[in-house]
């Protein structure tokens, strides 16, 4: 059975986009090392972020994004950098014509969703991104792990990590603690 993890890289006030729906310097860290993190990719990451994320991006099999991520990254030409399947939330179709040799699947309930990247991804992880989609997912039980890769900036506004969540959610003290440049990776395991 898979396990869900819960994903994205964050401020360090909770933030996966500002106000203007723009990722700002949260990325930066992709581009500050020497490390290759895939192989002819153009991420170029420290060492010890490189040691984190590769085995992380290896171990997934499926995706699940909202629509929002969809739009905005056109579904990465139907190449995400991780996984070999990608389930959107929406309420709206494939868009026609949109590479149809890749791996999508559009879903409009969280929770088939999550249950569609599962048995796509068999054995391997299914990595949900944070935001409204990932904070679903974890007020209904769905997710196993929370990871974040936080980034030594403040945003003040924007896109939430955990989306509108309205309740408390526990987490055990953190398994996984990487300090790479620019970037802190950690990793929970939901108490259940």
């Amino acid at each position: 059975m898979s396990t869900v993890i819960m994903h994205n890289v964050v401020s360090v006030d909770g933030f996966i986009a500002d106000a203007k729906d723009e990722v700002g310097p949260l990325f930066d860290w992709y581009f500050n090392g020497d490390a290759d993190l895939v192989e002819g990719g153009p991420f170029k990451v420290s060492r010890a972020s490189a040691g984190y994320v590769r085995p992380v991006w290896e171990g997934i099999g499926s995706m699940v994004i909202g629509r929002r991520l969809f739009d905005l990254t056109n579904g990465w030409e139907g190449r995400p950098a991780a996984g070999d399947h990608v389930v959107v939330v929406s309420h709206r179709p494939k868009p026609e014509g949109w590479h149809p040799e890749a791996s999508y699947h559009f879903i409009g309930d969280v929770a088939q969703a999550v249950a569609k990247a599962a048995e796509l991804a068999g054995e391997r992880t299914v990595a949900v991104a944070a935001g409204d989609v990932g904070g679903q997912a974890l007020a209904l039980g769905l997710v196993d792990e929370v990871a974040m890769d936080v980034v030594p900036v403040v945003f003040g506004s924007g896109r939430r990590y955990f989306g509108p969540i309205d309740a408390q959610h526990l987490l055990e003290d953190p398994h996984t603690v990487i300090r790479g440049d620019r970037v802190l990776h950690l990793r929970y395991r939901v108490r259940r």
